[in-house]
């Protein structure tokens, strides 16, 4: 079992950028796979990348593409989302999950959660 904490959401202008981290529990961090995902208000729940267990795949969603970076450091049970060129539509609660078997952008395959992380683009 994993447990997440999510960090470093915040109000920030369009055309900024931030840094999201997500800490995550357990000695098995690297056998994980694990992907960032959003909510908007009154929206479902939307992929935005995942990252294989090594670091070597990576996917993202066709709107942040260019845009955000995912990337992880297993010595330190961290993957992180590097936001950039970020717009107000990228505004919502964001997500860390992780799961063992499963990889890629359909979140009903993600057997753990954080909490969220706020996220305000202002134009």
């Amino acid at each position: 079992q994993v447990q997440l904490v999510e960090s470093g959401g915040g109000l920030v202008q369009a055309g900024g950028s931030l840094r999201l981290s997500c800490a995550a529990s357990g000695r098995t961090f690297r056998s994980y796979y694990m992907g960032w995902f959003r909510q908007a208000p009154g929206k479902e729940r939307e992929f935005v990348a995942a990252i294989s267990w090594s670091g070597v795949n990576t996917d993202y969603a066709d709107s942040v593409k260019g845009r955000f970076t995912i990337s992880r450091d297993n010595a330190k049970n961290t993957v992180y989302l590097q936001m950039n060129s970020l717009k107000p539509e990228d505004t919502a609660v964001y997500y860390c999950a992780a799961d063992s078997q499963y990889y890629g952008s359909n979140p009903n395959t993600y057997a753990y959660w954080g909490q969220g992380t706020q996220v305000t683009v202002s134009s």
